[in-house]
């Protein structure tokens, strides 16, 4: 529980269900540490994801693939320290449950039992639905992810928009399908034409959170760092920037540096001081002891 506020109740996969009969909107966003969970919780968001985009975003590597179980745990137990209301999902990266039923179910509980994630996410239909079905009949909540999936993004083609084609949209809403079959409790639809999105709500009863995947879905998730521009240079098509934050943090940095060199800053009012008998008998400790008198 963060510290900054008091209990508050925590929403429930019933609450997001409610949520879309009423037609409200849902807001996910990625967080991949205390400071910033405790920016989405105080914003309001209704569900949180580690992404493995953490890969990229905060541990340097050029793709999501090489981020590892461990690294994921540790980041989304420092996100779970700062979240009291949202419902947190963690996603299972690239190569921890795609061989087999038991693999997916030893990772996805670990994730639950270490980092207390309420829902893990998997990516992809074809074999990923096996897993998914898998992970549901051993009571572990899940979240699909269809359209771009970024662990297979070299095998798509790169990171570019799927479903362009009747056929190709047709597979991308097959695998929706499927995983709605396996069970899962939400699906997240990346980078398709919003025209495959609005074919695709007629025919799903769970919570459907899009990005870059048009306005008809029933919220929408964006990377936190993305959003509030903490990255140079141009961010994908469906990015909004609604600060830019990165420039403000140079800026600040710049002046902190330059209050350095120049000596302005540590100021008087910046340090702690003694009481002036208290620096007196100081001085008089150390002339005894190394007798600063006669160095002069």
């Amino acid at each position: 529980m963060s510290a900054h506020a008091a209990p508050t109740k925590r929403l429930t996969l019933g609450d997001l269900a409610a949520k879309k009969a009423a037609g409200e909107r849902l807001v996910m966003v990625t967080a991949y540490d205390f400071p910033s969970a405790q920016i989405v919780e105080d914003a309001g968001v209704d569900l949180v994801l580690v992404g493995d985009s953490a890969a990229m975003t905060v541990l340097g590597y050029d793709s999501t693939v090489p981020v590892t179980v461990d690294e994921m745990l540790m980041l989304t137990k420092a996100v779970r320290r700062g979240l009291d209301r949202p419902l947190l999902v963690g996603d299972l990266p690239f190569g921890s449950y795609e061989a087999s039923d038991a693999e997916a179910i030893e990772t996805a509980r670990r994730f639950v039992k270490e980092a207390g994630v309420d829902l893990v996410k998997i990516e992809r239909g074809g074999t990923t639905v096996d897993r998914a079905r898998a992970l549901v009949s051993a009571g572990i909540p899940v979240v699909g992810h269809v359209g771009l999936t970024p662990q297979t993004a070299t095998a798509l083609g790169g990171y570019r928009a799927q479903g362009r084609t009747a056929e190709a949209a047709l597979a991308v809403i097959d695998d929706a399908l499927a995983l709605q079959a396996a069970g899962v409790s939400l699906l997240v639809v990346e980078a398709v034409p919003s025209e495959v999105t609005a074919a695709l709500m007629p025919l799903l009863d769970i919570p459907v959170i899009g990005i870059g995947a048009g306005a008809d879905a029933d919220g929408q998730v964006l990377v936190f760092h993305d959003l509030l521009g903490l990255y140079p240079g141009s961010a994908a098509k469906f990015v909004k920037r609604y600060a830019d934050l990165r420039s403000a943090a140079v800026a600040g940095v710049e002046a902190y540096a330059d209050e350095v060199r120049e000596g302005v800053y540590p100021a008087p009012e910046h340090g702690y001081g003694m009481p002036e008998a208290e620096a007196r008998r100081l001085g008089e400790l150390l002339a005894e002891r190394w007798d600063i008198d006669s160095r002069k």
